[in-house]
């Protein structure tokens, strides 16, 4: 399973590096995702995270 985040869906991006000389090679960009324990139907469970949406409070975190 390709890493996304659980709440709203954001995963990599697919380009190219392009050289001065206009060598192409294929590259990545991967977004900022965190394991975190978050309360899901009233269970915790540990899923991957954006950071954006950790921040804005869309992850409801297990209280320790």
């Amino acid at each position: 399973m390709a890493k996304q985040c659980f709440y709203c869906g954001k995963r990599g991006q697919f380009g190219s590096n392009i050289s001065h000389a206009h060598n192409v090679t294929k590259r990545r960009w991967q977004p900022n995702l965190q394991r975190v324990k978050a309360v899901i139907e009233g269970e915790t469970k540990k899923v991957y995270s954006c950071t954006d949406c950790i921040r804005s409070g869309r992850v409801t975190k297990k209280a320790s």
